[in-house]
């Protein structure tokens, strides 16, 4: 399938086969494109967890509104931000780039050090929230990424951020949860949405022309 297929295809599954496991390479290739995607100054200011564990799974679905894909699903991806910017975050950042590439540009030095007075000036909320805003773009590279490979999944934010974040630790690893991805393979037979139309406003409603 092209792109527009694929975006066609997918949507958000509610019922999920609890018997079918989305293969481990095929889950390593949706994360190695989540890692892909752009982020501001290329921070990469979010992390993904891959939960497998079915018990740490289910204390999850618990503080998810009871959502069945978290379990029925073989994995549970968790984007997690960055709970703040801070001056050694930033560093590594730039350090890893700059051995990445093998070269130091003057220029990038001097961006450098734009991006620690201003972020480290901000608060540790506001820090978070544009964080946060990124792992939104990773969720949407890995969502087209399982689409891609033939798997299903479900974008979700209904869930308790604290309650998620004590389950998984994420207060000491410097983290905040933001979003839940479960992958899985569609229960069509007992899915209500599965063979709904998809409804989205018409191209020249979405879209206004300055």
């Amino acid at each position: 399938m092209d792109l527009l297929q694929l975006c066609e295809w997918r949507y958000a599954t509610k019922k999920m086969d609890p018997a079918r496991a989305v293969p481990a390479e095929t889950v390593t290739r949706i994360l190695e494109v989540a890692r892909l995607a752009p982020t501001s100054s290329g921070l990469q200011p979010y992390e993904v967890l891959l939960v497998t564990d079915a018990a740490t799974r289910a204390k999850i679905r618990a503080a998810a509104n009871d959502q069945a894909q978290i379990t029925d699903g073989s994995h549970l991806l968790v984007f997690a931000a960055w709970d703040n910017y801070t001056a050694e975050r930033i560093n590594q950042a730039f350090d890893r780039t700059n051995a990445d590439r093998g070269v130091t540009i003057p220029g990038w030095e001097d961006y450098r050090q734009r991006l620690l007075s201003a972020y480290t000036a901000r608060s540790a909320q506001q820090n978070y929230e544009h964080a946060a805003r990124q792992a939104y773009i990773g969720l949407a590279f890995a969502l087209l990424a399982a689409a891609n490979e033939g798997v299903d999944s479900t974008p979700m934010e209904g869930f308790d951020p604290a309650a998620v974040d004590a389950i998984l630790g994420l207060h000491a690893l410097g983290l905040r949860s933001v979003l839940l991805l479960p992958l899985g393979y569609r229960d069509a037979a007992n899915d209500w949405l599965v063979k709904l139309n998809k409804s989205r406003r018409p191209l020249d409603e979405f879209v206004k022309t300055v």
